[in-house]
């Protein structure tokens, strides 16, 4: 079944291609950025000024292919795509949570972004602890090395193959 999303706005950052940046938004603590949405949405923040994080999906629009097993960035061997973050997927789809500064019309001011410049923004829904946060997780294989993207940046892994 075919599925077809319309992005709300764009996501600005300081981030002008994929190398060198933050492959998680723990690996990018103050980086400031702009949510820029269309016109046509301006109305749907209203009441979102009271969040201190924001849960943001978006499209990874650079993303071409994938491949089902991937080396990621926090691990030397091959994972299952699925057990990873990588951003080449069959719905390339990015999720980061961002902190709110402030409003200003339909332009929103967020720390600790993690997405390359001009990335379409497909959605925003507010950070709630009390529906969010979990206490009996497990990370999986990320346990021995999820620290680390603290300070791993993006390289050429996940470019696509010519």
């Amino acid at each position: 079944m075919a599925v077809t999303f319309t992005s709300i706005g764009i996501i600005k950052t300081p981030f002008k291609g994929i190398d060198g940046m933050p492959i998680q938004p723990s690996g990018a603590i103050d980086v400031p950025g702009q949510l820029v949405m269309d016109a046509q949405y301006e109305d749907g923040l209203c009441d979102l000024d009271g969040f201190s994080h924001l849960i943001l999906l978006y499209h990874f629009h650079l993303s071409k292919g994938y491949r089902l097993t991937v080396k990621p960035f926090l691990d030397t061997v091959k994972r299952g795509l699925f057990s990873t973050r990588a951003p080449r997927r069959p719905n390339p789809i990015g999720l980061s949570i961002v902190r709110l500064d402030r409003i200003a019309g339909r332009i929103l001011h967020v720390l600790d972004v993690d997405m390359v410049n001009g990335t379409p923004l497909l959605d925003i829904k507010p950070y709630v602890p009390a529906f969010d946060v979990r206490s009996d997780v497990r990370a999986g294989w990320l346990e021995q090395c999820q620290e680390r993207s603290t300070s791993l940046k993006s390289d050429q892994r996940f470019r696509e193959k010519k």
